[in-house]
């Protein structure tokens, strides 16, 4: 069922202490039998999406997977090191119960590690 809720991300780039701009963040609907890609954004300046990324109108609840592509963002910022990367593409699975809340997925990456977390 659609609801009023929506879904945001921003990316910060932990090893450059500064928001990570130009990355690809591609969101699944993720079931038992599919992964089906329902968005993609690429963040801007300030590391974030210009729109959110699941808006109220296509928001439902369900299991949902944002793809961030930190290895492109890596190679482009001439902070890939060696290949193969330590991280390409980081996934992060997610559950969305309340389909009037605001879902916000911050992801904090260097080269070698990340988080994640609930945000607001």
């Amino acid at each position: 069922m659609t609801k009023g809720g929506f879904l945001t991300t921003h990316v910060l780039d932990t090893a450059r202490g500064m928001p990570a701009a130009g990355m690809t963040v591609r969101l699944y609907r993720v079931s038992d039998i599919s992964h089906e890609k329902i968005a993609e954004a690429v963040t801007n300046e300030d590391g974030r999406t210009d729109e959110p990324i699941l808006p109220a109108g296509e928001f439902e609840t369900g299991q949902f997977e944002l793809v961030f592509h930190v290895g492109d963002y890596l190679r482009a910022n001439a902070m890939a090191g060696d290949a193969p990367l330590f991280l390409d593409q980081v996934p992060i699975r997610f559950g969305i119960s309340d389909g009037d809340a605001h879902y916000h997925v911050p992801l904090l990456v260097s080269p070698y590690g990340y988080s994640t977390y609930r945000g607001s």
